[in-house]
């Protein structure tokens, strides 16, 4: 739920910002960029940090290599995807990018839903609330990416 929120917050105080008279978030498509690059960033974090890392190891399914190493990856690619949000000219790059990364990751959130794993001491979000949150996810990377 928190990158829910991230997203949310991060888009809402962009566009306020926007309103405010911050000409480069003049607009909902900057707003949305901004709060999609704040969510990134917070998932980002916990690719790198202690037990949420440890919990995204373990939800990496078990018939793929170094899941160490894929939730590295996936974190370092989070980062630069957000960061290439809030430049202009390669933002729809990033947005498309990062839209194909959640893709690629949501296999791993069927797993550890299939497989029933508890993470920081609580079940992992269930799997229709997991692809509903996906598909919010993946809607606005696609806003983003085919926007004005």
């Amino acid at each position: 739920m928190a990158p829910l929120i991230a997203l949310i917050v991060g888009t809402a105080l962009a566009r306020i910002a926007g309103l405010a008279g911050v000409s480069a978030l003049d607009g909902w498509h900057p707003a949305l960029r901004v709060g999609l690059a704040v969510m990134f960033t917070l998932t980002a974090v916990a690719h790198f940090v202690g037990q949420r890392r440890a919990d995204l190891i373990a939800m990496v399914p078990p018939r793929l290599p170094r899941p160490n190493l894929l939730v590295t990856v996936t974190g370092v690619l989070e980062l630069v995807g957000a960061v290439g949000l809030l430049v202009p000219a390669t933002a729809r790059v990033a947005a498309a990018g990062l839209g194909l990364l959640m893709l690629a990751m949501f296999p791993a959130n069927v797993s550890a839903a299939r497989r029933r794993l508890t993470l920081a001491g609580r079940p992992v979000t269930p799997l229709a609330q997991r692809t509903a949150l996906q598909i919010v996810f993946v809607a606005t990377a696609a806003a983003i990416s085919f926007g004005p």
